[in-house]
């Protein structure tokens, strides 16, 4: 990279490269500097390689829309030391322990998003509605189980959108503890609670991890093989490309996205909502009184938390943006939730407005890869808070919530509330 005259201060850079920055919220403080002085400037701190920072609303949509320019599939999708890159290239021979769709460019990516686009769809899924509200109702129930006091995370916030998931991939119950584990293990290798136990080495940690995904799902593979029915995990498992099957990898990378980003994003968002809620006891009344504004709700529940909080593309030619010249090989991170809070497109971004109008939020990314379940996650969403808004005559903060420690996805991991019931 020669772009010196967009170097990003050190200090700035420090907390975009500091999983900890993520967690105490910091990050925020970086994003606004960044959009205010260096909208698109260059990052570079010793053991990375340096990457262009892409903070603005416009500027993530430019550079998503064009995935033929900005690849996915060149280098990680997700920042890595340059440790960490040589150690997963050395094992795997690429950028990546798995090939999932979000790292996946066309051809592949069409052709691969085409397996399950139809079953995401807003038509299908009315199909699975009334289970999700059945099991929405279970966990709205468990409010009355701990005498006005829980901790929403660990109570509701976890288990419904994996319960959701498992019972659409057709898994076993009594297997959510363990998908569980391995999710918060997935995305938490920087996380002090949720890193996998007794492997110091993120890259280790995270190959072991993927094994053991890899050994749970090959059984369902397996399975719905040899005894296909109705459910997802079935057409995944039956699925072919340009009319062969898919490979065991290409299999088990879908899997994993499904199981993982198909819950623990939508935790994430659940959480971040209902802390909002603690917080902004105006939004909660206003909630409460008019529950036609439940989908303004939800989409600026998912603006706030943005659990995704960025993805790195590599630019395929040289191009001009905004005055830079970005080099063939350039890696860029794009910034969702900066993008989220930027002031040119949301008016006091940093409120949290149940009824914002209009809300051209890029938590679900953009363009081509724009997220397979967004969908599913409103639903989940919007279906869960009708049921807790029911319950709930007024509900706040009971102490100190806590967010994961992790630069890519993060979200509440703790978040204690009083409440009192109807």
């Amino acid at each position: 990279m020669s772009a010196t005259d967009f170097q990003i201060p050190e200090d700035v850079v420090a907390v975009l490269t500091d999983p900890a920055a993520y967690g105490d919220q910091r990050i925020f403080d970086a994003y606004r500097w960044l959009r205010a002085k260096q909208p698109l400037g260059v990052a570079s701190r010793r053991g990375f390689n340096p990457f262009w920072v892409v903070t603005r609303h416009a500027d993530v949509q430019t550079v998503s829309q064009q995935t033929q320019l900005f690849r996915s599939s060149d280098r990680p999708i997700a920042l890595l030391s340059t440790k960490a890159e040589a150690r997963i290239e050395a094992a795997t021979g690429g950028p990546g322990l798995l090939r999932a769709l979000v790292q996946m460019d066309p051809p592949d990516h069409p052709k691969f998003r085409a397996l399950t686009q139809k079953w995401f769809t807003p038509g299908n899924l009315r199909s699975v509605e009334v289970r999700i509200r059945d099991i929405a109702k279970t966990f709205a129930n468990r409010l009355a189980e701990f005498d006005g006091h829980c901790d929403f995370v660990s109570e509701i916030a976890l288990g419904f959108p994996l319960r959701v998931i498992m019972t659409i991939l057709g898994v076993d119950p009594d297997d959510e503890p363990r998908m569980l584990r391995l999710t918060q293990e997935f995305f938490g290798t920087k996380d002090p609670d949720n890193a996998r136990r007794g492997q110091r080495d993120g890259v280790a940690a995270l190959s072991d991890v993927v094994a053991e995904f890899g050994e749970f799902f090959s059984a369902i593979v397996a399975d719905r093989r040899a005894t296909p029915s109705d459910d997802l995990a079935s057409i995944i498992a039956n699925a072919q490309v340009d009319g062969e099957p898919i490979s065991d990898l290409d299999a088990l990378s879908y899997f994993v996205t499904i199981a993982t980003a198909g819950h623990d994003t939508t935790s994430s968002s659940s959480a971040g909502g209902m802390w909002a809620l603690c917080e902004h006891r105006d939004q909660f009344d206003r909630l409460k009184a008019n529950p036609a504004v439940m989908p303004g709700f939800v989409d600026e529940a998912i603006r706030w938390s943005t659990p995704v909080k960025h993805f790195m593309r590599s630019a395929a030619a040289d191009i001009e943006i905004d005055g830079r010249s970005i080099k063939r090989g350039d890696w860029l991170m794009l910034c969702y939730a900066s993008a989220n809070r930027d002031e040119t497109v949301f008016q006091d971004p940093d409120a949290f407005q149940i009824d914002r109008s209009p809300n051209r939020h890029l938590a679900f990314g953009y363009g081509a890869h724009l997220c397979l379940g967004q969908y599913l996650a409103k639903l989940e969403m919007r279906i869960l808070f009708e049921e807790l808004l029911q319950r709930l005559e007024f509900v706040e903060l009971d102490g100190a919530g806590a967010m994961t420690v992790s630069w890519f996805v993060n979200g509440p991991k703790r978040l204690p509330i009083r409440y009192r019931l109807h």
